[in-house]
């Protein structure tokens, strides 16, 4: 059990010292990325409505 949790403390400190903070450019990726899915599930969302609303279900 003790071999097990210095594995996995090893591990974890070399993760972390590899992984990188993200720059503002990938900020700004993934904001553009996540708002253009948000955009899309409104409009299916919408055009659900509309379609529904139409056919009064």
């Amino acid at each position: 059990m003790n071999k097990k949790l210095k594995t996995f403390l090893k591990q974890c400190k070399r993760i972390l010292t590899i992984a990188t903070k993200p720059g503002k450019d990938e900020y700004f990726s993934y904001s553009k990325i996540i708002a253009i899915g948000v955009l899309a599930l409104g409009l299916f969302g919408f055009i659900f409505y509309l379609i529904f609303s139409y056919l009064g279900v």
